[in-house]
């Protein structure tokens, strides 16, 4: 890996958001193209991040951090991206569902989404079933959240919503949250689950195919 990379690799692992954004910036002046950087350093460094994670090395805080860092030299590296026609590994609306205000999760899956090289559009908490089968024409991949089992109920009637829309053969469905299981997403009808934001990416590249 060219050493201006690995520097932007290693910012991200270690969350100095300062350090990738100049990194990028000095990358980009040295005609590095824009799919090497995301490539070699930003989504490699991401995938780092989830197995670290999964094997119990990295926490949430950390994840956190490393993926505000990733999104800090995303924010330098988009432009770019657009203006040479790079396409986007595929494109996810994630919401929380409706009577769900909770959001690390949810805010979580997208930053690791977008460092794996996905377009994310982001409809918030508390998003209506109406306006995740509104998104299905724009997306690939809808990714529900839930963190009460209160509100786990709407994640059925989204995907309902979508049936009774004739869109759900176009999209496919992964949710996630706290006390959703594999049982329940099979059982609701959704292409599967994620126990958490390292398993959205990977769940989400195998229904791409990836």
């Amino acid at each position: 890996m060219e050493p201006i990379l690995q520097e932007i690799y290693d910012g991200i692992l270690n969350g100095e958001s300062k350090t990738v954004e100049a990194k990028v910036r000095a990358a980009l002046e040295s005609r590095m193209s824009p799919k090497e950087i995301l490539d070699q350093s930003m989504v490699s460094a991401m995938a780092e991040v989830g197995r670290r994670f999964e094997i119990g090395e990295y926490y949430v805080p950390e994840m956190l951090i490393s993926a505000r860092a990733m999104q800090a030299g995303m924010a330098i590296l988009k432009p770019q991206l657009k203006s040479a026609n790079i396409a986007a590994a595929g494109k996810v609306a994630v919401g929380t569902v409706k009577g769900d205000l909770h959001d690390i999760g949810k805010n979580l899956v997208a930053m690791m989404l977008e460092g794996a090289g996905f377009e994310i559009l982001d409809l918030g908490t508390d998003v209506d079933p109406e306006k995740f089968v509104a998104a299905a024409d724009r997306v690939d991949v809808i990714a529900l959240s839930a963190l009460l089992t209160t509100t786990m109920p709407n994640m059925k009637v989204t995907i309902e919503a979508l049936k009774s829309a004739g869109k759900r053969n176009i999209v496919k469905v992964i949710i996630g949250g706290a006390p959703v299981t594999e049982a329940y997403a099979h059982q609701i009808g959704a292409d599967g689950s994620a126990p958490d934001a390292s398993r959205a990416v990977s769940i989400t590249k195998a229904l791409l195919g990836k």
